[in-house]
Protein backbone atom coordinates (compact mmCIF):
# COMPACT_ATOMS: atom_id res chain seq x y z
CA UNK A 1 0.00 0.00 0.00
CA UNK A 2 1.71 3.33 -0.47
CA UNK A 3 2.43 5.58 2.08
CA UNK A 4 0.94 8.99 2.52
CA UNK A 5 3.24 11.85 1.99
CA UNK A 6 3.33 14.50 5.09
CA UNK A 7 4.25 17.98 4.04
CA UNK A 8 7.12 19.88 6.37
CA UNK A 9 8.45 23.06 6.19
CA UNK A 10 11.26 23.63 3.28
CA UNK A 11 12.47 21.46 0.50
CA UNK A 12 12.28 17.44 1.04
CA UNK A 13 15.49 16.60 1.74
CA UNK A 14 17.96 14.07 0.19
CA UNK A 15 18.80 11.37 3.13
CA UNK A 16 20.75 8.72 3.32
CA UNK A 17 20.59 5.95 5.22
CA UNK A 18 23.67 3.40 5.87
CA UNK A 19 22.50 0.76 8.47
CA UNK A 20 24.96 -1.76 9.75
CA UNK A 21 21.30 -4.35 9.90
CA UNK A 22 19.04 -4.30 7.26
CA UNK A 23 16.75 -7.21 6.45
CA UNK A 24 18.10 -9.41 3.63
CA UNK A 25 16.88 -12.55 1.90
CA UNK A 26 19.02 -14.90 4.06
CA UNK A 27 18.22 -12.84 6.85
CA UNK A 28 14.96 -11.54 6.68
CA UNK A 29 14.14 -10.27 10.20
CA UNK A 30 17.81 -8.82 10.78
CA UNK A 31 17.08 -5.28 11.38
CA UNK A 32 14.04 -5.30 10.41
CA UNK A 33 13.35 -2.08 13.07
CA UNK A 34 15.80 -0.13 10.82
CA UNK A 35 13.54 -0.63 7.87
CA UNK A 36 10.50 1.21 9.88
CA UNK A 37 13.09 4.21 10.87
CA UNK A 38 13.55 3.81 6.82
CA UNK A 39 10.05 4.29 6.43
CA UNK A 40 9.60 6.86 8.72
CA UNK A 41 12.43 8.95 7.01
CA UNK A 42 10.77 8.58 3.65
CA UNK A 43 7.33 10.26 4.79
CA UNK A 44 8.92 13.56 5.18
CA UNK A 45 12.04 13.24 2.74
CA UNK A 46 13.75 11.69 -0.19
CA UNK A 47 15.93 8.60 0.92
CA UNK A 48 17.93 6.06 -0.25
CA UNK A 49 19.47 2.71 1.70
CA UNK A 50 23.12 1.98 1.13
CA UNK A 51 23.72 -1.72 3.38
CA UNK A 52 26.81 -3.93 2.89
CA UNK A 53 25.39 -7.73 3.04
CA UNK A 54 29.15 -8.34 3.78
CA UNK A 55 31.56 -10.73 1.80
CA UNK A 56 30.12 -13.61 -0.57
CA UNK A 57 32.21 -16.12 -2.18
CA UNK A 58 29.83 -16.06 -5.53
CA UNK A 59 30.88 -12.38 -6.04
CA UNK A 60 32.81 -12.09 -9.51
CA UNK A 61 35.63 -9.32 -9.34
CA UNK A 62 36.07 -7.25 -6.11
CA UNK A 63 32.88 -6.06 -5.88
CA UNK A 64 29.31 -6.00 -6.72
CA UNK A 65 26.34 -3.21 -6.10
CA UNK A 66 22.80 -4.46 -7.03
CA UNK A 67 20.21 -1.85 -6.83
CA UNK A 68 16.13 -2.54 -6.51
CA UNK A 69 13.12 -0.37 -5.22
CA UNK A 70 12.22 -2.07 -2.11
CA UNK A 71 8.44 -1.02 -0.76
CA UNK A 72 9.36 2.23 -2.64
CA UNK A 73 12.91 2.37 -1.67
CA UNK A 74 15.59 2.73 -3.29
CA UNK A 75 17.71 0.40 -2.34
CA UNK A 76 21.56 -0.43 -2.90
CA UNK A 77 23.52 -3.24 -1.74
CA UNK A 78 26.95 -4.17 -1.55
CA UNK A 79 28.78 -7.31 -1.50
CA UNK A 80 32.39 -8.33 -1.50
CA UNK A 81 35.18 -11.03 -2.15
CA UNK A 82 37.18 -12.31 0.83
CA UNK A 83 40.59 -10.59 0.25
CA UNK A 84 43.15 -13.58 0.69
CA UNK A 85 45.90 -11.06 2.68
CA UNK A 86 44.95 -10.96 6.13
CA UNK A 87 43.13 -8.54 7.55
CA UNK A 88 42.66 -6.45 4.19
CA UNK A 89 39.06 -7.63 3.70
CA UNK A 90 37.98 -4.30 5.56
CA UNK A 91 39.48 -2.40 2.81
CA UNK A 92 38.02 -3.82 0.26
CA UNK A 93 34.38 -3.27 2.34
CA UNK A 94 35.24 0.49 2.21
CA UNK A 95 36.24 0.93 -1.41
CA UNK A 96 32.96 -0.78 -2.33
CA UNK A 97 31.06 1.63 -0.23
CA UNK A 98 32.86 4.50 -1.42
CA UNK A 99 32.22 2.75 -5.23
CA UNK A 100 28.37 2.60 -4.03
CA UNK A 101 28.20 6.36 -2.81
CA UNK A 102 29.75 7.53 -5.85
CA UNK A 103 27.59 5.54 -8.28
CA UNK A 104 24.59 7.86 -6.34
CA UNK A 105 26.00 11.03 -7.17
CA UNK A 106 26.79 10.16 -10.30
CA UNK A 107 22.89 9.14 -10.99
CA UNK A 108 21.88 12.77 -9.25
CA UNK A 109 21.08 11.85 -5.90
CA UNK A 110 23.65 14.04 -3.58
CA UNK A 111 22.63 13.45 -0.05
CA UNK A 112 21.86 16.41 2.78
CA UNK A 113 22.57 14.66 5.32
CA UNK A 114 23.79 10.74 6.27
CA UNK A 115 21.96 8.67 8.33
CA UNK A 116 23.92 5.48 10.30
CA UNK A 117 22.37 3.22 12.10
CA UNK A 118 24.84 1.23 14.11
CA UNK A 119 28.80 2.74 15.37
CA UNK A 120 30.04 -0.05 12.69
CA UNK A 121 28.35 1.54 9.60
CA UNK A 122 28.71 5.30 11.50
CA UNK A 123 32.17 4.60 10.92
CA UNK A 124 32.23 4.39 7.74
CA UNK A 125 29.44 7.15 7.09
CA UNK A 126 31.82 9.64 9.03
CA UNK A 127 34.50 8.69 6.51
CA UNK A 128 32.33 9.06 3.71
CA UNK A 129 30.89 12.58 4.99
CA UNK A 130 34.52 13.81 5.82
CA UNK A 131 35.30 12.99 1.80
CA UNK A 132 32.39 14.14 0.60
CA UNK A 133 31.46 17.07 3.02
CA UNK A 134 28.23 15.89 4.66
CA UNK A 135 26.60 15.98 8.23
CA UNK A 136 26.03 12.41 9.53
CA UNK A 137 24.02 11.57 12.32
CA UNK A 138 24.41 7.80 13.94
CA UNK A 139 21.16 5.95 15.79
CA UNK A 140 22.18 3.08 18.12
CA UNK A 141 20.41 0.26 19.14
CA UNK A 142 23.50 -1.89 19.91
CA UNK A 143 23.27 -3.58 23.67
CA UNK A 144 27.10 -4.21 23.19
CA UNK A 145 27.63 -0.83 25.25
CA UNK A 146 25.48 -2.08 28.19
CA UNK A 147 27.36 -5.54 28.41
CA UNK A 148 30.43 -3.68 28.05
CA UNK A 149 31.70 -5.84 25.22
CA UNK A 150 32.83 -2.69 22.75
CA UNK A 151 36.31 -3.23 23.19
CA UNK A 152 39.83 -3.03 21.39
CA UNK A 153 39.62 -1.98 17.71
CA UNK A 154 35.71 -1.84 17.94
CA UNK A 155 35.99 0.64 20.64
CA UNK A 156 38.17 2.59 18.94
CA UNK A 157 35.85 2.93 15.74
CA UNK A 158 32.62 3.74 17.69
CA UNK A 159 34.86 6.73 19.55
CA UNK A 160 35.31 8.06 16.53
CA UNK A 161 32.26 7.31 14.82
CA UNK A 162 30.37 9.47 17.65
CA UNK A 163 32.61 11.97 18.36
CA UNK A 164 33.01 12.63 14.52
CA UNK A 165 29.15 12.48 13.77
CA UNK A 166 27.28 15.64 14.24
CA UNK A 167 24.43 14.32 16.53
CA UNK A 168 24.03 10.47 18.16
CA UNK A 169 20.83 9.19 18.45
CA UNK A 170 20.07 6.40 20.87
CA UNK A 171 17.04 4.74 21.14
CA UNK A 172 16.86 5.19 24.77
CA UNK A 173 18.25 6.80 27.63
CA UNK A 174 19.74 4.30 29.24
CA UNK A 175 21.31 3.05 26.28
CA UNK A 176 22.79 7.00 25.90
CA UNK A 177 24.30 6.64 29.83
CA UNK A 178 26.28 2.89 28.61
CA UNK A 179 27.71 4.87 25.22
CA UNK A 180 28.39 8.00 27.63
CA UNK A 181 30.30 5.81 30.16
CA UNK A 182 32.45 4.60 27.52
CA UNK A 183 34.62 7.94 28.11
CA UNK A 184 32.54 9.06 24.62
CA UNK A 185 32.39 13.38 24.41
CA UNK A 186 29.06 13.40 21.73
CA UNK A 187 26.67 15.39 21.31
CA UNK A 188 23.29 13.25 21.82
CA UNK A 189 19.17 13.13 20.87
CA UNK A 190 17.25 10.37 21.71
CA UNK A 191 15.07 9.39 19.42
CA UNK A 192 13.09 6.00 20.09
CA UNK A 193 12.11 3.16 17.62
CA UNK A 194 8.95 2.75 15.50
CA UNK A 195 5.90 0.46 15.36
CA UNK A 196 4.07 0.10 12.31
CA UNK A 197 0.27 1.32 13.20
CA UNK A 198 -0.72 0.00 10.36
CA UNK A 199 0.11 -3.74 10.99
CA UNK A 200 0.11 -3.23 14.95
CA UNK A 201 -3.73 -2.44 16.07
CA UNK A 202 -5.90 -3.34 18.51
CA UNK A 203 -8.82 -6.04 17.69
CA UNK A 204 -11.41 -7.73 19.66
CA UNK A 205 -10.73 -11.41 20.02
CA UNK A 206 -13.10 -14.11 18.62
CA UNK A 207 -14.51 -16.11 21.34
CA UNK A 208 -12.75 -19.19 22.40
CA UNK A 209 -13.45 -22.54 24.27
CA UNK A 210 -10.30 -22.72 25.56
CA UNK A 211 -10.26 -21.25 29.48
CA UNK A 212 -6.48 -20.88 29.21
CA UNK A 213 -4.84 -17.83 29.36
CA UNK A 214 -2.49 -17.42 25.98
CA UNK A 215 1.05 -15.94 26.86
CA UNK A 216 3.25 -14.73 23.99
CA UNK A 217 6.74 -13.93 23.15
CA UNK A 218 8.59 -12.86 20.31
CA UNK A 219 11.82 -12.65 19.80
CA UNK A 220 15.41 -14.09 18.50
CA UNK A 221 16.11 -17.84 20.12
CA UNK A 222 19.34 -16.74 22.15
CA UNK A 223 20.66 -16.74 25.50
CA UNK A 224 20.30 -13.27 25.85
CA UNK A 225 16.34 -13.04 25.35
CA UNK A 226 16.24 -15.26 28.86
CA UNK A 227 14.06 -17.46 27.02
CA UNK A 228 15.79 -20.37 29.81
CA UNK A 229 14.37 -18.39 32.22
CA UNK A 230 11.20 -17.83 31.22
CA UNK A 231 10.74 -21.69 30.66
CA UNK A 232 11.95 -22.26 33.96
CA UNK A 233 9.38 -19.52 35.69
CA UNK A 234 6.44 -21.37 33.97
CA UNK A 235 7.54 -25.15 35.15
CA UNK A 236 7.18 -23.52 38.67
CA UNK A 237 3.98 -22.07 38.02
CA UNK A 238 3.16 -25.70 36.80
CA UNK A 239 3.44 -26.51 40.34
CA UNK A 240 0.37 -23.97 41.40
CA UNK A 241 -1.98 -24.16 38.18
CA UNK A 242 -2.56 -25.04 34.51
CA UNK A 243 -4.41 -22.43 32.72
CA UNK A 244 -2.04 -20.88 30.58
CA UNK A 245 0.08 -21.78 27.28
CA UNK A 246 3.00 -20.12 25.68
CA UNK A 247 3.50 -19.72 22.06
CA UNK A 248 7.36 -19.03 20.96
CA UNK A 249 7.29 -16.92 17.54
CA UNK A 250 11.01 -16.52 16.28
CA UNK A 251 13.88 -18.52 16.14
CA UNK A 252 17.52 -18.95 16.22
CA UNK A 253 20.29 -21.52 17.07
CA UNK A 254 19.19 -22.33 20.13
CA UNK A 255 16.22 -23.46 19.09
CA UNK A 256 16.65 -27.14 20.04
CA UNK A 257 18.21 -26.69 23.05
CA UNK A 258 14.83 -24.58 24.15
CA UNK A 259 12.94 -27.11 22.51
CA UNK A 260 14.64 -29.72 24.82
CA UNK A 261 14.27 -28.06 27.71
CA UNK A 262 11.11 -27.22 27.31
CA UNK A 263 10.86 -31.23 27.60
CA UNK A 264 12.97 -31.85 29.97
CA UNK A 265 10.56 -29.45 32.19
CA UNK A 266 7.15 -31.09 31.04
CA UNK A 267 6.18 -28.25 29.11
CA UNK A 268 5.61 -29.60 26.03
CA UNK A 269 1.91 -29.40 26.09
CA UNK A 270 1.64 -25.93 26.62
CA UNK A 271 4.56 -24.27 25.30
CA UNK A 272 4.91 -24.31 21.28
CA UNK A 273 7.42 -23.44 19.12
CA UNK A 274 6.05 -21.80 15.68
CA UNK A 275 9.18 -20.14 14.22
CA UNK A 276 9.88 -17.19 11.83
CA UNK A 277 6.51 -15.52 11.10
CA UNK A 278 5.91 -12.45 8.65
CA UNK A 279 4.85 -9.28 10.27
CA UNK A 280 1.23 -9.34 9.77
CA UNK A 281 1.40 -13.05 10.98
CA UNK A 282 3.15 -11.93 14.55
CA UNK A 283 0.88 -8.65 14.51
CA UNK A 284 -2.28 -11.62 14.63
CA UNK A 285 -0.22 -13.65 16.91
CA UNK A 286 -0.50 -10.52 19.56
CA UNK A 287 -4.04 -9.70 18.82
CA UNK A 288 -4.90 -13.63 20.30
CA UNK A 289 -2.44 -13.35 22.98
CA UNK A 290 -3.82 -12.21 26.66
CA UNK A 291 -0.08 -10.47 27.18
CA UNK A 292 3.16 -10.90 25.90
CA UNK A 293 6.54 -11.32 28.11
CA UNK A 294 10.01 -10.51 26.74
CA UNK A 295 12.36 -12.39 29.34
CA UNK A 296 15.51 -10.52 28.49
CA UNK A 297 17.76 -8.93 31.27
CA UNK A 298 18.12 -6.30 29.09
CA UNK A 299 16.87 -4.29 25.72
CA UNK A 300 18.24 -1.03 24.53
CA UNK A 301 14.58 -0.54 23.38
CA UNK A 302 12.28 -3.68 23.11
CA UNK A 303 10.07 -3.01 19.48
CA UNK A 304 7.63 -5.98 20.50
CA UNK A 305 7.17 -4.16 23.72
CA UNK A 306 5.59 -1.23 21.64
CA UNK A 307 3.88 -3.94 19.10
CA UNK A 308 2.15 -5.65 21.68
CA UNK A 309 1.29 -2.91 23.29
CA UNK A 310 -0.08 -0.76 19.82
CA UNK A 311 -2.43 -4.09 19.58
CA UNK A 312 -3.87 -2.96 23.32
CA UNK A 313 -2.42 -5.77 24.92
CA UNK A 314 -0.23 -5.70 28.71
CA UNK A 315 3.36 -6.54 28.99
CA UNK A 316 6.22 -7.57 30.81
CA UNK A 317 9.52 -6.78 30.65
CA UNK A 318 13.19 -6.27 32.80
CA UNK A 319 13.49 -3.46 35.18
CA UNK A 320 16.26 -2.26 32.80
CA UNK A 321 17.17 -0.58 29.55
CA UNK A 322 14.41 0.34 27.02
CA UNK A 323 11.42 -1.55 29.08
CA UNK A 324 12.01 0.51 32.15
CA UNK A 325 11.43 3.58 30.12
CA UNK A 326 8.68 1.65 27.97
CA UNK A 327 6.66 0.13 30.56
CA UNK A 328 4.83 2.23 32.77
CA UNK A 329 2.26 0.38 35.70
CA UNK A 330 -1.12 1.14 33.84
CA UNK A 331 0.85 -0.60 30.80
CA UNK A 332 2.36 -4.00 32.07
CA UNK A 333 4.59 -5.16 34.81
CA UNK A 334 8.45 -5.08 35.28
CA UNK A 335 10.27 -7.65 36.69
CA UNK A 336 14.02 -7.48 38.07
CA UNK A 337 16.88 -8.45 35.88
CA UNK A 338 17.85 -12.06 36.21
CA UNK A 339 15.54 -12.81 39.20
CA UNK A 340 13.45 -16.11 37.89
CA UNK A 341 11.15 -15.82 41.00
CA UNK A 342 10.53 -12.43 40.57
CA UNK A 343 9.47 -13.08 36.38
CA UNK A 344 7.26 -16.07 37.84
CA UNK A 345 5.43 -13.44 40.03
CA UNK A 346 5.15 -11.12 37.35
CA UNK A 347 3.36 -13.68 35.19
CA UNK A 348 1.60 -15.23 37.85
CA UNK A 349 -0.04 -11.67 38.35
CA UNK A 350 -0.46 -10.95 34.89
CA UNK A 351 -2.53 -14.52 34.67
CA UNK A 352 -4.86 -13.63 37.21
CA UNK A 353 -5.12 -9.10 36.44
CA UNK A 354 -4.29 -8.59 32.34
CA UNK A 355 -8.12 -7.95 31.61
CA UNK A 356 -7.70 -4.84 34.07
CA UNK A 357 -5.45 -3.52 31.37
CA UNK A 358 -7.28 -0.57 29.38
CA UNK A 359 -6.30 -2.48 25.99
CA UNK A 360 -7.90 0.98 24.70
CA UNK A 361 -5.38 3.55 26.55
CA UNK A 362 -2.32 0.97 25.86
CA UNK A 363 -2.89 0.96 22.31
CA UNK A 364 -3.64 5.06 22.16
CA UNK A 365 -0.12 5.78 23.98
CA UNK A 366 1.81 3.47 21.43
CA UNK A 367 -0.15 5.10 18.76
CA UNK A 368 0.78 8.03 20.12
CA UNK A 369 4.57 8.06 20.55
CA UNK A 370 5.95 5.29 18.26
CA UNK A 371 4.31 5.99 14.88
CA UNK A 372 5.87 6.55 11.41
CA UNK A 373 4.60 9.97 11.09
CA UNK A 374 5.65 10.73 14.74
CA UNK A 375 9.26 9.50 14.70
CA UNK A 376 10.05 10.67 11.04
CA UNK A 377 8.66 13.81 12.32
CA UNK A 378 11.46 13.87 14.95
CA UNK A 379 14.21 12.40 12.75
CA UNK A 380 13.63 15.21 10.10
CA UNK A 381 13.69 18.17 12.76
CA UNK A 382 16.74 16.49 13.45
CA UNK A 383 17.83 16.81 9.81
CA UNK A 384 17.12 20.40 9.47
CA UNK A 385 18.98 21.63 12.79
CA UNK A 386 21.60 19.76 12.09
CA UNK A 387 22.12 21.58 8.52
CA UNK A 388 20.92 24.66 10.04
CA UNK A 389 23.90 24.44 12.11
CA UNK A 390 26.56 23.47 9.78
CA UNK A 391 26.97 20.28 10.57
CA UNK A 392 27.96 20.67 13.64
CA UNK A 393 30.27 18.49 15.26
CA UNK A 394 29.69 16.19 18.49
CA UNK A 395 30.31 17.09 22.06
CA UNK A 396 30.22 21.29 21.07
Amino acid sequence: MKREKIDSSGRRLNVLVIPGWYPSREKPVSGIFVKEYVKAVELFNNVAVLYSEGYKDCVRGIYEISEEVEEGIRTLRLRYQRFPLPKTTYFIYLYGMYKAFKKLLNEGFKPDIIHAHIYSAGFTAVLLGKIFHIPVIISEHFSGFSRKSIRGFERLKAKFAFENASLVCPVSEDLKRHIQSYGINAKFHVIPNVVNISLFYPKDRSPTKSNKKRILLVALLDPAKGISSLLKALAHLREIRDDFFLDIVGDGPYRAEYEELSRKLNLSDVVFFHGLKPKEEVAECMRQSDFLVLPSQYETFGVVLVEAMACGKPVIGADAGGPREIIREEFGKLFSPGDCNDLTSAINYMLDHYQDYSSEKIAQYAREHYNHAVVGKKLDEVYRYVISRGGIKAGR
